[in-house]
Order: C-alpha cells, then sequence, then structure tokens
C-alpha cells in the first residue's frame, strides 16, 4: 500500500506541473519564428500618414480657407506662407487630424503648406504641397473715412465707400471688425452713397464719449464682394480718437447758431439759412461736419440751382454732400440774426466764421431746426445715419 500512494503523489505532481506550462505558454506572445507582433507605444500599426492639402492644383478659385488633413496619425503642426513669405494663421482640431486656416486664400497667389505629423506609433514625418489660385478679374476698392491717427467729433461714424457693387453683404460685414477703448458697441448699416454707390457705415447708439479710441480692422482681402463686385486684394485699417464734446445748434427760426462743449454753451452767432420755400431751403436734423475745406469756389450749377451765384467763399465747412455749409457770407449780413436768405447753406459774418471755423472738428455734430426747411438729411448725404432712429439703423445691418 505504501508503494501505491507514493505512484499516486508522483503522478499528481507531474500532473500539476503540466498544467503551469501549459498556462505559461498560453500567457506568452505566441509568436512564432520570425514573427513579431509588436505594435508600438500605443498598441496600434505603425502604418504611413496620408496628408491631404485643399485646395491643390494651380490657378484654383480664391475666397475659400485652406484645409489640412491627416489620415492614420495627428498634425502636429501647419505652415501655409504665400510667395512673399506671408503665413497664413489657422487653428487645428483638439483631435490633431485636420487644420483649417482662419482667412481665405486670396486671388493671385501662390501658397507652400508645410505639415509635420506624427503616427500614432510615434514615427514623426513633414509633407509638403504648394497650390496655386487664379487671379481676380475685377477688384473692389475701398474709400474710407475718417483717417488713420485723427481726432474727430464725437458723431463721427466709420464710413466704407466701394468703388463696385457689393451683393454679398453679409459676407463682407463679417470681416469688418470694430474695437473701441471703452466697450462702445455699435452696428454696421448698408446704405446709398450720395455719389450712387454701395456704402457701409458703423456708428453706436449715441454719440461717441470723449476720449473713445476706435480701430477698424477691414480683413477683406481674398473676399468675393457678388456679382459685377469683384475681389477684394488688400485689407484696411484705420485708428481715431475722439475729441471733447462739442454740438453746434442751429435754429433757423431765432436765425442763431450755438457751440456747446461738454454741455457748456461757448458762444452764439446770428445766422441766416436757406430762403423759404423752394429748392434753397436749408435741410434740417443732424448733419455731421464733414470736412474744413477752407476758401472753395461755390457754383450753383453743380447744386442744381442754375447760374445764381459763382463766387469764392471763405472758411468753409461742409455739412452734405449736396452742397449745404457753413460759411462766411459778408454779401449777406443785413440778415444775419433776422431772416433766412440764402440758397441753402448757413451763413455768418467774416469775423465769426473765422472763430467758428478754428473751433469745431470733422465729426461734430450739427443739429438744425426749423420751420421752413426742404427734408431731413439723409443717411448717404453726408452723414446724415444720427437721423434714423437706433432700431432703424439696426436694420440696415445685412446680419439682422
Amino acid at each position: 500500500m505504501p508503494r501505491i500512494r507514493a505512484l499516486a503523489h508522483a503522478r499528481v505532481r507531474a500532473a500539476v506541473v503540466a498544467a503551469l506550462l501549459t498556462s505559461l505558454a498560453a500567457c506568452s506572445s505566441g509568436a512564432g519564428p520570425g514573427r513579431s507582433d509588436d505594435k508600438g507605444p500605443s498598441g496600434a500599426a505603425d502604418g504611413p500618414v496620408t496628408v491631404t492639402v485643399t485646395p491643390k492644383g494651380t490657378k484654383v478659385p480664391a475666397g475659400r480657407p485652406v484645409t489640412v488633413t491627416a489620415s492614420g496619425g495627428r498634425l502636429t503642426s501647419v505652415t501655409v506662407t504665400d510667395a512673399e513669405g506671408r503665413r497664413l494663421a489657422g487653428r487645428t482640431a483638439a483631435d490633431g487630424r485636420s487644420w483649417v486656416s482662419d482667412r481665405n486664400a486670396v486671388p493671385g497667389a501662390a501658397y507652400t503648406v508645410t505639415a509635420a505629423t506624427r503616427t500614432d506609433g510615434g514615427a514623426a514625418k513633414s509633407t509638403r504641397a504648394s497650390f496655386t489660385t487664379a487671379a481676380a478679374d475685377k477688384v473692389n476698392k475701398v474709400d474710407w473715412r475718417p483717417g488713420a491717427g485723427a481726432t474727430v467729433g464725437v458723431a463721427q461714424p466709420i464710413s466704407l465707400v466701394f468703388d463696385r457693387p457689393v451683393k454679398n453683404r453679409a459676407e463682407v460685414e463679417k470681416r469688418l471688425r470694430v474695437t473701441t477703448s471703452n466697450g462702445t458697441t455699435g452696428s454696421w448699416g448698408w446704405i446709398r452713397d450720395w455719389s450712387g454707390g454701395d456704402r457701409v457705415d458703423w456708428r453706436p447708439e449715441t454719440y461717441f464719449k470723449p476720449g473713445t479710441k476706435i480701430t477698424l480692422n477691414a480683413q477683406l482681402n481674398g473676399t468675393d464682394s457678388g456679382p459685377d463686385g469683384g475681389w477684394f486684394v488688400r485689407d484696411y485699417t484705420t485708428t481715431f480718437t475722439v475729441g471733447a464734446r462739442q454740438i453746434v445748434k442751429v435754429d433757423l427760426d431765432s436765425h442763431q447758431l450755438t457751440l456747446e462743449r461738454n454741455g457748456e454753451t461757448v458762444r452764439r452767432i446770428p445766422v441766416s439759412g436757406g430762403t423759404p420755400g423752394g429748392d434753397k431751403r436749408s435741410w434740417h436734423g443732424t448733419a455731421v461736419l464733414m470736412a474744413k475745406e477752407g476758401t472753395i469756389n461755390m457754383n450753383s450749377e453743380t447744386v442744381g440751382l442754375g447760374n445764381a451765384y459763382d463766387k469764392m467763399v471763405d472758411y468753409s465747412m461742409r455739412l452734405t454732400w449736396s452742397g449745404m455749409y457753413a460759411h462766411a457770407a459778408p454779401w449777406n449780413a443785413r440778415f444775419f440774426g433776422s431772416a433766412n436768405h440764402s440758397s441753402g447753406c448757413i451763413g455768418m459774418s467774416d469775423a465769426n466764421a473765422a472763430w467758428l471755423y478754428g473751433q469745431v472738428r470733422p465729426g461734430d455734430p450739427f443739429e438744425i431746426s426749423g420751420k421752413e426747411t426742404k427734408g431731413v438729411v439723409a443717411p448717404g448725404n453726408g452723414f446724415g445715419m444720427w437721423n434714423l432712429s437706433w432700431a432703424e439703423w439696426q436694420q440696415k445691418s445685412a446680419l439682422r
């Protein structure tokens, strides 16, 4: 009996050892001779990365962003430059699989794209690609006010007048960025300029606060303005500052002009406005001083009044495109302070005109009232947008 027990115990031990060996073999890689299933640090296959750049080719349409995508890996950096070395900034997606430029590709440009990638297995690679865009068949240009570095009055808007029609108004308006030093907000409004061209202006709800600094960045390069309008091929920028709060109040019923500065009356001046009845009446409402033009020739034929006058006029302050000025009018002296007897302008003595000319600046509002006037200054006739309510003005935005 003892011998039988010893043999039985030996057989049990042998079975346990065999089972353990089998278990250890099951936990190994199982790779045979000459094979390796090592998939790298992430456990994924370390295959090649495919990079795709859009657009591609030569003379491709402009006006679209540049996109870069990676298949089989991730983008670690993307650089897009034009022939002059200017970079096109962009953003990489959170998963690292795609990159999109912030701005559109512009017309008539050559771009080089360099994309650095890393495979899921950790291998790094650099890919280069290039493409060119077709030149613009039509170019849309911009005339803007006010000029950079100007100090202006509290009613000065930003105003952009376009050479050619703008049908893609919403797309253009998205590219116009306004920042102010004190958080002042405003709205763009599309109007017809007195010249007949398309125009967009920006104004706040009420007059600016003195000291406000305003910056416009019109990032229009590479934007299509629409049929018959053509492409914008440059950006525009201007920064200006608002000066003292000056308001010129003109009462054509009492024939008095009053300059107020920071809420205080500075001076009252007797004036004579447009002759009642007919086309010689003055406009009323808010007109904004557009420019101080000094001594100029005024010819009635240029404003549709026949040959009523043709003379040199001193201290000319333009209020509308249609030809309404405040200026010296010594030939009308007997009517100052007593009657309106001009061809539509606001006239005063040489001395008073010289003084006012030295006090006001472009952007100062002239608030004109009177019963014998021919209507309100239109938004496109100078800067007449202040004659619209805030709600009316906001409705002129293409983004409403």
